[in-house]
């Protein structure tokens, strides 16, 4: 187990299986040490801020990057591998007066900060959108920095 699970263990979290993308898309994609990892939905479906309050979408947004984190690990064979975060991508499916989509993608960055401390503080955006695919209240995506190989 590598450290980083170490850490995601001792949080009460695990990694899921590593999902297959569900159109002709891959699930990252490298390019010298830069990993670009493609949207992951969250399992939690709904509308935030009419079907979901901020602490439920944070769950959401937690969910998703572990899928992403599953994903990296199937790539790339080792978490450890990861030197630093470097931009996180949020989308939140968004009741139209709602406006606090940046602490529902706290719920991923948090846990990103919590595994790779510094190396893990990220460039970020959070847009609020009307709707995401299978009606997914949160969709992230991610681009790192691997160890040179």
């Amino acid at each position: 187990m590598s450290h980083v699970e170490e850490k995601l263990s001792s949080l009460g979290e695990s990694l899921p299986e590593a999902k297959k993308p569900v159109a002709n898309y891959l699930g990252c994609k490298r390019s010298g040490n830069t990993l670009y990892v493609s949207g992951r939905v969250s399992q939690i479906q709904g509308e935030v801020g009419t079907d979901l309050n901020v602490a439920e979408a944070q769950m959401a947004a937690k969910g998703a990057l572990l899928d992403i984190l599953a994903i990296i690990k199937d790539e790339i064979g080792n978490l450890d591998k990861i030197v630093s975060v470097e931009r996180l991508i949020g989308f939140v499916r968004s009741a139209p007066s709602f406006t606090e989509q940046p602490k529902v993608i706290d719920g991923a960055s948090d846990l990103l900060i919590a595994l790779f401390g510094d190396e893990g503080r990220h460039a970020r955006t959070a847009t609020g959108v009307a709707q995401l695919p299978f009606g997914a209240a949160v969709q992230l995506e991610m681009i790192l920095r691997m160890a040179e190989e």
